[in-house]
């Protein structure tokens, strides 16, 4: 899952002339960087015209599942296994007959999701070893004929729905199964074939399943926009979906980015959403012990809504579908907190107010909401507040805070010593205006002791 972040002038200096004869199926057309960056700035992407409308349930919502899933959960090595450890296709290709999940798994993914209050799902419907979870007449190498029997997609499209969360496939445009998956970088027959074919998929999960929220791309290698004639692509995908979202990752830049394992905002306004996983691992690793806290996820969480961004957090359930303990423990954990506190994080503003050595923060209109991780006692205070408070309360238990408010800082007092809420304690704060934060103003103006 590596995909360098593109501009649309950088991506049409090595693809552009593709959007001029993208129907003629031709892999590298010519046409000169000048030629290619007017291209850029003339022609319309796919998608680009109704954006913020198809984006607004997606920016609200703030928190998602992100489930991998496939043949390689039933070696329990890490979704990478088969490349990583370098096992052959006829040796890994047999364990998609021994992967049979239970009836009823993605209905419990379903309700963990909501328990943790996530809004939406996005499940791995090819991951790079090619195995297909949808039913499909493109390759005998799907659930419905092999091990699970039946069409795993559908099963997870259902279960979300059931439980009122927005549908989202991720599909992986590299495979390792297809015999023309690396030799297509080379050879234009090859190519054809194995685009031809990554389109049909594409179509079948486009087309089989009514309405979908997110389609993530992953991993374009070894092809360009160019190759992979991606602007068709996504354009077939608006034709059979107008509604849907699509990321950056096959070569165009969608209508989201996709940081992955850290959390990077983007500028300008462009949507963002950063996935990570509760181990190291997307898909089942058995060994993999290394789980991030409650208080890591719901600090991680407030730092995407700080910024705008989403938060799309992995779990790799086992071969039979169940999710790991430790996942379950977790999720279910933040579900508590969110219970309680999710207002302060559902369809958020941008929030300048960032600086403190216990805090971080989200905002709604002129309510700042300080999240307390590392609970201090007796007191908290913000440092360069240029607003006016007007009121403060504790979310956990309704309670008002006394402050003292001065031009260089606000001071919260009167609190327990104990936090009162776990993992993270939130403050609401009213002010007069929207709050922001100057904390150069206190370090240049603040009086200074004479020696």
């Amino acid at each position: 899952m590596k995909n360098p972040e593109l501009t649309r002038r950088s991506l049409l200096k090595g693809t552009g002339a593709s959007l001029l004869a993208m129907g003629a199926g031709v892999s590298g057309a010519a046409g000169t960087v000048a030629a290619q960056e007017t291209t850029a700035a003339t022609i319309p992407l796919p998608g680009d015209n109704n954006r913020d409308e198809r984006m607004k349930w997606w920016k609200a919502a703030r928190f998602g599942m992100f489930i991998h899933f496939g043949v390689y959960s039933t070696i329990g090595r890490h979704e990478w296994v088969m490349e990583d450890e370098g096992i052959p296709v006829v040796e890994y290709a047999p364990h998609a007959t021994t992967f049979h999940p239970a009836p009823g798994s993605q209905r419990a993914w379903a309700r963990l999701a909501k328990q943790a209050g996530m809004k939406y799902m996005v499940m791995t419907s090819k991951h790079h070893e090619g195995f297909c979870n949808f039913n499909t007449k493109l390759t005998n190498y799907c659930a419905p004929k092999q091990g699970p029997g039946r069409d795993l997609i559908g099963e997870y499209v259902e279960a979300a729905r059931a439980e009122g969360l927005r549908v989202g496939f991720y599909y992986s445009l590299m495979d390792w199964h297809h015999p023309d998956g690396a030799r297509c970088a080379t050879d234009e027959d090859a190519r054809r074939r194995f685009v031809d074919y990554t389109h049909g998929l594409i179509h079948e999960l486009m087309s089989n399943y009514g309405k979908l929220d997110v389609l993530w791309y992953d991993v374009a290698w070894p092809l360009d926009a160019n190759g992979w004639e991606s602007a068709r692509m996504n354009e077939m995908v608006f034709q059979l979906q107008p509604e849907i979202i699509v990321n950056n990752r096959n070569k165009l830049p969608g209508d989201f980015s996709t940081p992955e394992q850290h959390i990077t905002a983007e500028t300008g306004g462009r949507a963002w959403e950063a996935c990570m996983t509760l181990n190291d691992s997307w898909g089942y690793q058995a060994a993999d012990d290394n789980w991030k806290s409650s208080k890591t996820v719901v600090r991680n969480l407030i730092s995407c809504v700080r910024d705008s961004g989403n938060y799309l957090l992995n779990v790799g359930p086992k071969p039979d579908g169940s999710v790991p303990e430790p996942s379950v423990r977790v999720l279910r954990e933040v579900g508590e907190w969110m219970a309680v506190n999710g207002h302060s994080i559902y369809d958020c503003d941008p929030c300048q107010v960032r600086r403190s050595d216990y805090a971080s923060f989200t905002r709604i209109g002129n309510t700042l909401y300080m999240h307390v991780h590392f609970w201090p006692g007796e007191y908290v205070a913000i440092s360069g507040l240029m607003t006016k408070v007007k009121s403060a309360k504790l979310v956990k238990t309704g309670a008002s805070v006394p402050f003292k408010q001065d031009e260089f800082r606000v001071r919260f007092t009167d609190l327990p010593m104990k936090a009162p809420d776990t993992p993270v304690t939130t403050i609401a704060i009213e002010c007069e205006s929207e709050p922001t934060q100057d904390t150069d103003f206190v370090r240049k103006n603040k009086p200074r002791m004479g020696v």
